[in-house]
């Protein structure tokens, strides 16, 4: 089992660059692939980056690739999400999640531990 919390999320500019982390309390996420999605108001949950155990594997949707990188420090315990030039289209609640073993998934489904999310607002 493992408990996950984010946190980094906040109000920035069109342009910013934020970085979102997630950080197991209970747990060790050494063992458990990492997702990120997002749901923006009236759409469904979407990944934006996925992240094997090793962390030698990433994945992102071709819309995202380049501007969003996922990376982890399984020695701390945390996966971080980092967003450059962000638009107003990235407005949403951010969650990670986390599913044990190796590979990551695609699909929110697929995932059995959830974080509470963190707002992230861009403001044109």
């Amino acid at each position: 089992q493992v408990q996950l919390s984010e946190s980094g999320g906040g109000l920035v500019q069109a342009g910013d660059s934020l970085t979102l982390s997630c950080a197991a309390s209970v747990g060790t996420l050494s063992t458990f692939a990492v997702g990120w999605f997002r749901q923006a108001p009236g759409t469904l949950r979407e990944v934006v980056a996925a992240i094997s155990s090793s962390g030698i594997s990433t994945w992102y949707p071709d819309s995202l690739k380049g501007r969003f990188t996922i990376s982890r420090d399984n020695g701390k315990n945390t996966v971080e999400l980092k967003m450059n030039s962000l638009t107003s289209e990235d407005t949403a609640v951010y969650y990670c999640a986390a599913v044990r073993g190796g590979s990551y998934y695609y699909h929110a489904s697929s995932y059995d531990y959830w974080g509470q999310g963190t707002q992230v607002t861009v403001s044109s």
